[in-house]
């Protein structure tokens, strides 16, 4: 097998295609390899809600993580990435653990599915994502999800999605240092062509919901502001819903989470907690009713209650919850200005996309508005990505994907 660090470089500055990945694989490895895929994720509505026990409204999008795997017999995982045209080679023990983060993501998969009893062995992957890195779309839940998958099928491990789900989701947690919810890793492996997915993140029981709305179409803007999840901002947005949860809890023992908790319930702890938290718990009690709101305007075809309450979900996020930026709350206004039916910002924040609902006559008018005003403002275009709503991770044969 040729020397994986001194191959020749290859120019990787094109769209590649799942023939592009075999190329490279085999140029690498010197073998054939089996592909698996899984995808990022929109959330029509329902944003830190899922580590708060309450309910979110994700669905899989058509871009994704394409990794070529075969199983190598050793105890050893050799990785290759394209988008950032590295190598990483490491072990299976904790010990192990790689310098780069993008290999820390398939070494925690690895790591967690040993801690629930699974054996592992080594594996030579090349992978690559069309998935935009930062815009709030869980390209990193989507790089969990491909491995864990692949890996339950290549080594017939026999664990359902759910637990592939919490796999990915401690990965996170233990590997990567964001205190993460469920939803980015459920919707990715869960996820199915033309529906949204109500997930109960408490309980974990999903509905789908047929999600095809005529006349509309749903397109992210990119602020190109890249969001850091990983940051004590995002953490510590969590520790402020923990104490609020913990102090409502000492009051009503049926609270579990804070999405169980009332305003009522809020209002009853109000002087104990700071106004900060006060804050954080209001978004979160309201994004869980908005989420039912719109559950139940989707069952009617009111598009235009949908929208309503994803604008309420956008102030929430700005004003309450604190994780907008001032390129995102200058999206959301200007689609308010272009009567854009819906617009908030979309996944952790701090950066990243607006998911917009939008009638098709008004389309090519925002998003020229979009690009011209903020690109005066900020000195730079959005990125435009229109969305289908597609299904969940699967491996892909001939090109074909096979769920």
């Amino acid at each position: 097998m040729k020397n994986l660090l001194t191959c020749a470089p290859i120019n990787y500055n094109k769209c590649m295609t799942i023939q592009d990945l075999r190329q490279v694989f085999h140029q690498r490895f010197g073998n054939e390899c089996v592909v698996y895929a899984s995808p990022g994720r929109v959330n029509l509505i329902g944003e830190h809600t899922d580590y708060n026990g309450g309910y979110v409204f994700p669905g899989a999008i058509d871009k994704c993580i394409y990794a070529g795997i075969r199983l190598n017999g050793t105890v050893r995982v050799r990785a290759y990435s394209l988008d950032y045209n590295e190598y990483a080679e490491f072990g299976l023990q904790e010990e192990d653990k790689p310098s780069q983060l993008w290999a820390r993501y398939i070494f925690g998969v690895c790591r967690e599915l040993q801690k629930i009893g699974h054996a592992v062995s080594g594996f030579d992957t090349v992978f690559f994502g069309d998935i935009p890195v930062g815009a709030g779309v869980s390209s990193s839940a989507a790089l969990e999800s491909t491995f864990a998958f692949a890996l339950n099928d290549l080594l017939s491990l026999r664990v359902d999605k759910f637990e592939l789900a919490r796999v990915g989701q401690a990965t996170e947690h233990n590997y990567c240092g964001v205190k993460c919810g469920i939803m980015d890793q459920f919707a990715s492996l869960f996820g199915k062509e033309g529906h949204l997915m109500r997930l109960n993140c408490a309980t974990m029981e999903y509905e789908n919901y047929p999600f095809n709305p005529k006349g509309y179409k749903v397109v992210l803007l990119d602020t190109l502001v890249k969001h850091e999840l990983a940051s004590s901002a995002y953490n510590k947005r969590r520790e402020s819903c923990e104490n609020v949860c913990r102090h409502v809890a000492a009051r009503h023992s049926e609270v579990k989470y804070l999405s169980d908790a009332t305003r009522e319930m809020l209002q009853e702890v109000k002087d104990e907690i700071s106004q900060e938290d006060f804050m954080r718990a209001e978004y979160v009690i309201g994004e869980k009713q908005r989420v039912l709101d719109v559950c139940d305007a989707l069952e009617k075809g009111d598009y235009e209650t949908v929208g309503d309450r994803m604008y309420g979900t956008h102030y929430g996020m700005s004003k309450l919850y604190e994780v907008s930026c001032d390129e995102l709350d200058f999206l959301n206004d200007i689609a308010k200005a272009c009567g854009v039916t819906g617009s908030r910002v979309m996944g952790g924040g701090f950066g990243g996309c607006t998911i917009n609902l939008v009638k098709e006559d008004l389309y090519n008018t925002f998003i020229a508005t979009a690009q011209e005003q903020f690109a005066v403002k900020f000195g730079h275009k959005p990125k435009i990505y229109d969305i289908v709503i597609s299904n969940g991770a699967r491996k892909v044969v001939d090109g074909h994907s096979s769920v």
